[in-house]
């Protein structure tokens, strides 16, 4: 390819949130946008590719740093200085990222990114880029929190059943766990909330579910079209 010659395959960077349980739903689902053609890149931090070592033979791999490049959430000590930090090096060093592309012959086109972190989509439109909010969790577990979100419902939970649009009645125990017990983790149940805090600029959504995994409820289209 000629220096400076733009190629004509879009290519996307997915940024997942640093743990195992969000990072290999995106790196999958980076395999499946590969197979249709597309360039996919994966940002993981510096400590999880120090980790692993991760090789792909159709996804490429990049860095961002959470602030604690030597030994990761564990290095932090505590909940809320790891995602404090993590927000401010992961902000900085994502727009690194997607300047030192921009000379590639292959800038990037599109952010998609974990919507455990709503900072990202800030950082890909101060670039101009596409950003697409990427939920790991089901839509019914996204609805829910959701309704928490906007104040549709109130915390802690004390009247039962809860009746929620598109889902069946719930008890308590149905609920997600940290609803269920309230005020356990406060730092992580302040992220799950905020993942709606800007999804409203966000280009695309996408949820790591699948309609019979959900047939129950009729709550995709319903979760898909409030947001």
């Amino acid at each position: 390819m000629e220096k400076g010659r733009r190629s004509s395959t879009v290519h996307v960077l997915a940024l997942p949130y640093p743990s195992q349980g969000h990072v290999n739903p995106m790196l999958q689902f980076c395999k499946r946008l590969a197979s249709k053609g597309l360039k996919a890149t994966l940002a993981i931090t510096t400590f999880i590719s120090n980790s692993l070592h991760p090789d792909s033979d159709s996804v490429g791999f990049d860095t961002i740093s959470d602030g604690y490049d030597e030994g990761g959430f564990m290095q932090a000590g505590d909940v809320q200085a790891y995602l404090t930090r993590l927000e401010s090096a992961g902000s900085k060093t994502l727009a690194e990222l997607i300047k030192r592309h921009e000379s590639s012959s292959s800038p990037i086109d599109c952010v998609i990114y974990d919507a455990f972190m709503p900072w990202a989509l800030e950082v890909a439109k101060q670039h101009g880029l596409a950003g697409a909010a990427f939920f790991t969790q089901p839509c019914a577990v996204n609805y829910v929190y959701y309704y928490a979100h906007h104040g549709f419902l109130t915390l802690p939970v004390s009247s039962l059943p809860v009746s929620i649009p598109g889902m069946p009645l719930l008890e308590l125990e149905d609920m997600p766990s940290f609803i269920y017990v309230h005020g356990s983790y406060p730092a992580y149940f302040e992220m799950v909330l905020r993942q709606f805090s800007n999804v409203e600029k966000a280009d695309y959504i996408l949820v790591n579910t699948f309609y019979k995994l959900e047939d129950k409820v009729s709550v995709l289209s319903s979760y898909v079209s409030l947001i």
